[in-house]
C-alpha cells in the first residue's frame, strides 16, 4: 500500500485537503485523474487477478511519455504514483513505478510482481518494465509503455534483461535464464530508497489531511 497503513482509495476519499492542493497547484485535470485512479482501485478490488493486471496497465498506458530532462530537468527521476499522474507525464521508470504500487493496492501479491530494468534492442537504450509471475518460477508477463499489450516474456526478443527488483528483493538476470538474488535487495537502489522516502513523505504531508 502507498505509504504506511493507508490505503490510497482511503486517502484520497478522506482527504478532500489533498485534492483541493492538487487542483490549485496543477489543474482541475490533475484533481480529476487523481480520482480516476481512487476508482480504478475501488471498482477493480473484487476483480480477479488478471482483470485487475490488465485494467491497471491500460489505465496507466494512457498518460503521456516525457524524458526527465524535459519533465523534471534532471537526468534520472522516478516518480511517485501521485507525481506521475498530477503531472501528467513521465518515463518508462515511472509507468513500471505506478503500475507496480497500484497492483500491490489491488492485492497482487509483491512476489508476482518486479519492476525490470532491460535493454530496448530496437532503440539500443534502457527500458522499464512491469514483470507479473502468474505462478511461480513461470516465465512472466511483461506490462510496458512501449509495447501496449500483455505479452509473456519468451515473446518479448526486443527486451533484453538486466535486473529486477520489488519491495524487498533484487536479481541480476543470467544469460542462462536463472536469476540471481543479490544480497541487500532492492534498498541498494538509490532511486528506489529515495522514492519510497518520498512516497511515505506524501503520506505525512498530504494524506493526512
Amino acid at each position: 500500500m502507498l505509504g504506511i497503513g493507508i490505503s490510497i482509495a482511503d486517502g484520497l476519499r478522506s482527504s478532500s485537503l489533498f485534492l483541493i492542493h492538487a487542483e490549485s497547484q496543477y489543474d482541475m485535470q490533475a484533481k480529476n485523474r487523481l480520482l480516476s485512479w481512487k476508482n480504478l482501485i475501488q471498482d477493480n478490488m473484487e476483480e480477479n487477478e488478471w482483470h485487475k493486471i490488465n485494467a491497471v496497465n491500460t489505465f496507466f498506458n494512457q498518460i503521456r511519455f516525457v524524458s526527465d530532462e524535459r519533465h523534471w530537468n534532471r537526468k534520472d527521476y522516478w516518480a511517485t504514483p501521485i507525481e506521475f499522474l498530477t503531472t501528467y507525464g513521465g518515463d518508462c521508470e515511472d509507468f513500471a513505478i505506478a503500475k507496480y504500487f497500484t497492483l500491490l493496492e489491488l492485492g497482487v501479491s509483491d512476489k508476482k510482481l518486479r519492476i525490470t530494468y532491460v535493454k530496448a534492442i530496437q532503440f539500443n537504450q534502457a527500458h522499464m518494465v512491469l514483470a507479473y509471475y502468474e505462478e511461480d518460477q513461470n516465465e512472466p508477463f511483461i506490462l510496458d509503455n512501449l509495447n501496449k499489450k500483455i505479452h509473456p516474456s519468451s515473446s518479448r526478443n526486443d527486451l533484453l534483461p538486466v535486473y529486477s527488483f520489488n519491495r524487498e528483493s533484487l536479481w541480476f538476470a543470467k544469460k542462462e535464464g536463472h536469476n540471481q538474488r543479490i544480497q541487500g535487495g532492492s534498498k541498494q537502489i538509490n532511486l528506489w530508497r529515495d522514492l519510497n522516502i518520498r512516497m511515505n513523505i506524501e503520506k505525512y504531508s498530504r494524506w493526512s489531511h
